[in-house]
């Protein structure tokens, strides 16, 4: 049993180290921000090697990288297998559970897009506190303006402060919830 936790933990990581940088790679494409920094550099470094070939048998749509996001969510359905057949033994592989880690895959990338979200967001209003001309701030100001203009446009600020990430970061949270909440109603295709 050991062992399995020990496969499950690894898969897990390196699974979850892919899907983040291919949806980071994802949200800077969309913010047309510039690659030319250490954080673009570094993604463009551990994706390219599975993107470049991806897109050619992927096709963009509507301006859309979608070879990123099916590599994301491929990653994610490879983690979720390991983690069913960790957990689940002696279950046959069917088209219910194909359809299930399927579904559940594509939660997981949803869930782990919202926890990016979040977390440009936060990095982005630390900056704007502490050190607005660092050298990264205008690079995570650009991508979070897409995500927080809606909400600067419906919330005024109070005192000279910006609530919007806060409202942002309200509504990703209630987000993950929803999220959680059909993560368990998805649960039951994998066992019957």
């Amino acid at each position: 049993m050991m062992g399995a936790q020990i496969l499950h933990f690894l898969v897990d990581t390196v699974c979850g180290f892919f899907t983040v940088a291919l949806l980071a790679r994802f949200v800077l494409q969309n913010a047309r921000a510039p690659f030319r920094n250490p954080l673009g550099q570094f993604i463009m470094a551990v994706t390219d090697w599975m993107v470049l070939p991806a897109r050619r048998y992927i096709p963009g749509f509507r301006g859309y990288d979608t070879a990123t996001l099916m590599l994301a969510l491929g990653w994610q359905f490879i983690n979720m297998s390991v983690a069913t057949a960790v957990t689940i033994f002696g279950i046959g592989l069917g088209p219910t559970l194909l359809l299930g880690l399927l579904l559940l895959a594509l939660l997981e990338t949803i869930k782990v897009s919202l926890y990016l979200v979040m977390a440009v967001v936060l990095i982005s209003a630390i900056f704007s506190w502490v050190n607005p001309h660092a050298p990264m701030a205008g690079l995570f100001n650009r991508i979070s303006q897409p995500w927080l203009r809606p909400f600067q446009r419906l919330i005024p600020p109070v005192g000279g402060v910006d609530l919007s990430p806060l409202a942002l970061i309200v509504l990703v949270q209630v987000g993950l919830m929803l999220l959680a909440g059909t993560r368990f109603a998805v649960l039951p295709l994998l066992i019957g």
